[in-house]
C-alpha cells in the first residue's frame, strides 16, 4: 500500500518555512564547499587554473549523481520510505566529515596525470556527502509538489529561487567573509558543523511531510492527478544543450581571467555567482530582466567580446567587465529559453536531471575533452559562437537590407584577416573588424546568420590580434605553451657597445598563456646569453654574477623552468636543479631542440625534479643551495601558495647560511612586493628589494623590467647587495603577511589597479584593507 497525500484544504495554503529553510541551507552548503575544497587542493597541483575547472567538472558530475539518486528515489511510491532512505544516506555520508579534509588515499600528486589524480582525490574527500546533499533540493521540491498539489501553495519551481539564493549568498560569503576572516582549519570545521545542522533541519522537515502522508480517519484520499505526457527525446536534448553552453562558458571565462591574475576563489566565485543569478532571474514569475532586453544586450555583449578576445592582456579591469557581462547575458539567454520549456511538475526531477546532465557535458568538455583535442584554448570562443544559436532563429525570407548587411560583415572580416598580413593592424583593418562586429549585432534576430558572422569575426579578430610568428602551440593540464620567433627591430637609440650587433637578429620565444616565459637568441654571439628577465643587468642576473664572483662552484636551485635561461650561467663547477611541475615544459625547453640553454649552454650538470615545488623541495637536503630562485609563473600569475610564510620559511632551510633566496615578483595585475616583504620578515629572513626598469637605449628582448626580492638567513649574506644602491631596504609593514591559511589576492589586485588608476582606487583599497586586516 502506498502513502496517500492528505486531501486539500483551503486554497492559498502557504508553504511551510521548513521547506524554504531546507532548500536554502542545502544549496548554501553545496556551493560553499566548492571553492573551499578547490583551495585546499590547489597547492598540491602548482596553483594551476585548471584545478578549478577540473574541480567544477567533478562537482557537476557529483551533482548529476545526486539528481539521478533523487530521480530514482522518487520512483518509490511510499513518501515515508523516501524520507527514511534519504536521512540514512545523509547520516552515512556525514560520517566522513570529522572534519572535511583532503584524502591521502590517492597517493602523492601526479604531474603526468593530474586530472585523474584530482578526480580521485575529490571523490574520496567529498564525493559522497556532496552528491547526497545536492539531491536534497529536487527531493524537497518533489515532496512539496506531492504534499501541496491543488492547495494553492505555488509551483515547486518557486523553491528553485530559494535554492539559487542560498547558493549565491554562500558563494559571495566565501571570498568576502570566510576566506579573509577564517583559517582553512576553521573553515573545514564550520562547514562540517553546518552539514550536521542541516541533517537536523531536514529531519524536522521529514516529520512534517511524514505526518501529511497520513489519512485522517473518515477522510477520503485525493483523486490521483491525471498523468501528463512524458517529454520527448528532442525536448530532453534541448534541455541538455541549453544547460551545457552556459556551463562551458562559465569555465571558459574563469580560465581566461584566472590565467593572467591568479587561480583564486575570488575569481572562481564571480562567474559562478553570475551563473546562479541568471537562474534566479530566469525562474522568477516576473523576471527582473525581460527576455527582449536580455536578447538585445546579449547581442551587443557577445559581439564586443568576440571582437576583443585576442587583443592584448593589459587593462584587466576592462577585460573582467567585458567578459563577465558577456557571460552573464549569454547564460541568461540560455536559461530563460530553458525555463520557457520547463515541463509539468510531475516531470520535475527529470527536468533537473537533464539540466544537471547539460552542466556535466559543458564542464567535462572544458576540463577533459578540450585540452586533448585543442592545442590552444578554442573552447571559449567556440561556445561564444554556439551560444547565439539559443537566440530566435527568425522566420521568412531575408530582406535586401539584411542580405547586404551579411555581405558587408563577411567581406569586412575577410579583408581584415587578409590585409593585416600585408599592412599590420592599421586603423583601416580595425575599422573593418568593427564593421563585422556591428553586423553581428544587427543580425541578432537571425540566429543562424549571426552564428556564421560570429565565426568569421572570431577568426578575423584572432588574425588581427595575434601578430607573433608562431612555430608551435602545445597544451597540458597546466596551461598553453606557445613557441614563436621574433626579429629584433633595428630602429632604436644608440646602444652600448655590447648590444650593437643584437638588433636585426632572430629570437625564439616561449609564452605560457599570454606571458613571455623566456627567450633565446639564434645569433651564436648571444645564443647562450640569458635574455629578458634573466639578463645580467636584471636583479636575477645580478645575484648570479655577484655570487659567482666570490665562489668557484655554486649549488643552484630554480623553481620554474621556462626556457631554462638561468642554465646559461652554469659554469663547469656549478650544479643546477630545476623544480618544474609541467612535463611539457621540460620536453619543450630541454628535449625539443628549440631551446638549448640546458643542453648546450650549461657547462655543468643540470637536472630536473618533477612536481609541485613546495612538495619536492621538502625532500631536498637542508643547507644545500647557494642560490634558490622562485620563478614559478602560471601565465602572468604567481601561485600564491609559493609566497606564504610557511613556504618561505621552508625555502630558507634549504639554502646555506650565506645563501640567497630570490623571489621573482613581476606581475601586470597583482602587486606582490608588499606581501612578499611582509612574508620575508615573518619567516625570519632578511630582505632587499629591487624594482628594475629597462633603460631607453636597451633593444627589445635584451633585458626586461623586473621586481625581485632577495632574502637571506643572516644580514651578512646580503652585505654585498646592501652596498649596491640598486637594492633598497625591505618595507615589511605595508600589508599583512600571507600564510597557508590567509592570502589577499583581491588586495594585491586593487593595489596594482590603484598604481595605474591613481587616487580613484584608494578608497576601495582602504575599505578592503579594513575588512581583511590589510
Amino acid at each position: 500500500m502506498t502513502d496517500t497525500i492528505e486531501a486539500p484544504r483551503a486554497a492559498g495554503t502557504t508553504t511551510p518555512p521548513l521547506f524554504v529553510v531546507s532548500v536554502f541551507t542545502s544549496a548554501a552548503l553545496v556551493f560553499m564547499v566548492q571553492p573551499m575544497v578547490a583551495k585546499l587542493v590547489l597547492p598540491l597541483l602548482g596553483g594551476s587554473p585548471a584545478v578549478w575547472n577540473t574541480s567544477m567538472a567533478f562537482f557537476q558530475i557529483a551533482l548529476l549523481v545526486g539528481y539521478g539518486y533523487a530521480h530514482v528515489l522518487q520512483k518509490i511510491q511510499h513518501v515515508r520510505r523516501q524520507i527514511t532512505v534519504h536521512i540514512a544516506a545523509l547520516v552515512i555520508a556525514g560520517l566522513t566529515l570529522f572534519p572535511l579534509s583532503i584524502s591521502t588515499l590517492a597517493g602523492e600528486p601526479s604531474s603526468n596525470h593530474p586530472a585523474l589524480w584530482l578526480l580521485a582525490v575529490l571523490t574520496l574527500s567529498i564525493g559522497l556527502p556532496f552528491a547526497i546533499l545536492s539531491a536534497t533540493a529536487p527531493l524537497v521540491q518533489a515532496w512539496h509538489a506531492r504534499v501541496f498539489r491543488g492547495e494553492g501553495a505555488g509551483e515547486p519551481y518557486s523553491l528553485y529561487a530559494a535554492s539559487n539564493l542560498g547558493s549565491l549568498l554562500a558563494l559571495l560569503a566565501y571570498p568576502v567573509v570566510m576566506e579573509p576572516l577564517q583559517t582553512l582549519q576553521a573553515q573545514r570545521w564550520t562547514w562540517s558543523g553546518g552539514y550536521w545542522a542541516f541533517v537536523l533541519i531536514l529531519a524536522a522537515l521529514a516529520m512534517l511531510v511524514w505526518k501529511r502522508a497520513e489519512i485522517p480517519a473518515g477522510q477520503a484520499a485525493v483523486a490521483p492527478v491525471k498523468a501528463t505526457p512524458a517529454p520527448t527525446w528532442r525536448e530532453r536534448a534541448i534541455w541538455v544543450a541549453l544547460a551545457a553552453i552556459p556551463s562551458s562558458l562559465m569555465l571558459g571565462v574563469t580560465a581566461h581571467l584566472a590565467t593572467d591574475v591568479a587561480s583564486a576563489p575570488f575569481l572562481w566565485v564571480a562567474p559562478l555567482a553570475l551563473y546562479l543569478v541568471t537562474f534566479i532571474i530566469a525562474f522568477q514569475t516576473k523576471p527582473a530582466i525581460p527576455r527582449w532586453a536580455t536578447l538585445t544586450f546579449q547581442a551587443a555583449a557577445v559581439a564586443a567580446c568576440a571582437a576583443t578576445l585576442q587583443f592584448g592582456s593589459n587593462g584587466i579591469e576592462l577585460q573582467i567587465f567585458v567578459h563577465l557581462a558577456c557571460f552573464f547575458l549569454t547564460a541568461l539567454v540560455c536559461h530563460q529559453a530553458l525555463v520557457a520549456r520547463r515541463p509539468d511538475p510531475e516531470h520535475l526531477t527529470e527536468f533537473y536531471l537533464c539540466m544537471s546532465l547539460g552542466g556535466v557535458v559543458g564542464g567535462s568538455f572544458n576540463a577533459f575533452v578540450a585540452p586533448v583535442i585543442f592545442r590552444s584554448v578554442l573552447e571559449y570562443p567556440l561556445m561564444l559562437a554556439l551560444s547565439v544559436l539559443a537566440r530566435p532563429w527568425g522566420r521568412g525570407r531575408l530582406t535586401t537590407v539584411q542580405m547586404f548587411l551579411v555581405a558587408i560583415g563577411l567581406l569586412s572580416a575577410l579583408m581584415a584577416a587578409v590585409a593585416v598580413d600585408q599592412v599590420g593592424p592599421t586603423l583601416s583593418v580595425k575599422l573593418a573588424l568593427a564593421a563585422t562586429t556591428v553586423t553581428v549585432f544587427l543580425m541578432r534576430d537571425r540566429a543562424l546568420l549571426m552564428f556564421a558572422l560570429m565565426v568569421t569575426l572570431l577568426f578575423s579578430a584572432s588574425a588581427v590580434g595575434d601578430r607573433v610568428d608562431v612555430i608551435r602551440t602545445d597544451r597540458s593540464f597546466f596551461g598553453v605553451l606557445r613557441q614563436s620567433r621574433l626579429t629584433v627591430p633595428r630602429t632604436w637609440p644608440t646602444p652600448p657597445p655590447e648590444m650593437a650587433n643584437f638588433s636585426g637578429g632572430e629570437v625564439r620565444l616561449l609564452a605560457h598563456g599570454t606571458t613571455l616565459h623566456g627567450a633565446q637568441a639564434v645569433d651564436p654571439r648571444y645564443h647562450c646569453r640569458p635574455l629578458v628577465y634573466y639578463a645580467p643587468e636584471t636583479p636575477i642576473g645580478q645575484v648570479f654574477t655577484a655570487r659567482q664572483a666570490v665562489s668557484p662552484a655554486l649549488r643552484i636551485g630554480a623553481v620554474g623552468l621556462g626556457t631554462g635561461s638561468v642554465a646559461g650561467y652554469v659554469r663547469p663547477g656549478d650544479h643546477l636543479t630545476f623544480f618544474e611541475i609541467d612535463p611539457l615544459v621540460i620536453r619543450i625547453s630541454h628535449d625539443s631542440g628549440q631551446f638549448d640553454y640546458t643542453t648546450k649552454c650549461a657547462r655543468g650538470p643540470v637536472d630536473f625534479v618533477l612536481g609541485d615545488a613546495r612538495l619536492t623541495l621538502e625532500k631536498q637536503p637542508k643547507d644545500a643551495f647557494d642560490i634558490l630562485l622562485i620563478d614559478a609563473f602560471s601565465s602572468d600569475a604567481v601561485p600564491a601558495h609559493l609566497l606564504t610564510v610557511e613556504a618561505v620559511r621552508g625555502y630558507l632551510t634549504h639554502i646555506k647560511p650565506d645563501g640567497v633566496l630570490i623571489l621573482h615578483l613581476s606581475n601586470r595585475n597583482l602587486e606582490l612586493t608588499a606581501p612578499a616583504m611582509a612574508v620575508a620578515r615573518a619567516a625570519g629572513g632578511h630582505a632587499l628589494l629591487q624594482e628594475h626598469r629597462v633603460p631607453s637605449n636597451s633593444p627589445n628582448m635584451w633585458e626586461s623590467s623586473e621586481d625581485a626580492l632577495i632574502i637571506a638567513r643572516t644580514p651578512q649574506a646580503l652585505a654585498r647587495f646592501r652596498a649596491d644602491p640598486r637594492w633598497t631596504p625591505s618595507r615589511p609593514d605595508l600589508v599583512r603577511p600571507w600564510t597557508d591559511d590567509y592570502t589577499n589576492l583581491v588586495g594585491a589586485m586593487l593595489r596594482r589597479m590603484q598604481e595605474r588608476s591613481g587616487p580613484m582606487m584608494e578608497n576601495l583599497k582602504d575599505a578592503w584593507s579594513r575588512l581583511t586586516g590589510k
